[in-house]
C-alpha cells in the first residue's frame, strides 16, 4: 500500500463517525460509553470513542468497511431556486455566485476552465456561474478537488450553497482528507477516490 492511501486510511479511521454502520461491522466491538462518577453520577463518554482507530482490529473493520461500501451520493449537477431563494438572492451577500469568482481569482483561474474540469454541460454551467442555478455538493466537490482549493475556499462554497461536510459520508471524508493535505495530482485523487469506491463526482476525465 502506498504512504498515500496509508495517510487517508488513517485519518478516515480517526474522522469517519457513522456509529450506526461501524457498529454493524462484522467484528466490531462496542466500547462503553458510559462513565460512573464517584459520586454515583452517570455520564456518557464523547461518541468519538466509537471510531475505527480505537478498535484493536481497525484495520481489518477498514478493509471489511471498504469491501461493503458503495457510493450513493449520486445527485444532479445542480438544483433550481426556490422562490423564496429568487426574492432574496439580490439582498445576499455571499451567494454562490459571488463567492466563487474570488475563490477563483486567488487560484487564478476563469469560470471556464474550470467548468471544463467537469461533465456539467456548458449551457447549465454557465447558469450555475451566473447564479441562476446552485451547483450541488458533488458539483461543488468536484470544482475542489479538480481545481486545487483550499478547505477553506470549499468551506466557504459549501456555506454559500448551504452544504457542510459530514463526518458520517464517506465521500466527505475521503474528500477533507485531499483538501487538507492538498493532494490534486488528478492520479493521486483518482487513486484515493477509488479506494473508497467513490465514482458519483462529475469531473471529466483527461
Amino acid at each position: 500500500m502506498n504512504y498515500t492511501i496509508s495517510a487517508l486510511d488513517e485519518y478516515f479511521m480517526a474522522h469517519y463517525s457513522d456509529y450506526i454502520r461501524l457498529s454493524a461491522l462484522s467484528g466490531y466491538k462496542a466500547p462503553d460509553t458510559i462513565v460512573l462518577g464517584k459520586d454515583g453520577s452517570v455520564g456518557r463518554k464523547d461518541p468519538s470513542v466509537m471510531r475505527l482507530c480505537y478498535q484493536e482490529n481497525a484495520a481489518e473493520l477498514l478493509a471489511l468497511l471498504k469491501e461493503e461500501q458503495a457510493d450513493t451520493d449520486l445527485t444532479f449537477s445542480f438544483r433550481f431556486l426556490s422562490f423564496r431563494e429568487k426574492v432574496r438572492r439580490p439582498f445576499e451577500k455571499y451567494t454562490f455566485a459571488k463567492v466563487f469568482p474570488k475563490i477563483l481569482k486567488l487560484h487564478k483561474m476563469t469560470a471556464e476552465e474550470a467548468g471544463e474540469k467537469l461533465t456539467v454541460e456548458q449551457r447549465f454551467w454557465k447558469k450555475i456561474v451566473r447564479g441562476t442555478l446552485i451547483p450541488e455538493k458533488n458539483t461543488v466537490i468536484a470544482l475542489a478537488v479538480t481545481c486545487g482549493f483550499t478547505a477553506a475556499d470549499t468551506d466557504n462554497l459549501f456555506n454559500a450553497c448551504g452544504y457542510e461536510f459530514d463526518e458520517k459520508s464517506v465521500r466527505d471524508v475521503v474528500v477533507r482528507f485531499l483538501l487538507e493535505q492538498k493532494i490534486f495530482a488528478p492520479d493521486l485523487v483518482r487513486q484515493c477516490l477509488a479506494e473508497y469506491k467513490i465514482d458519483s463526482l462529475p469531473i471529466r476525465d483527461v
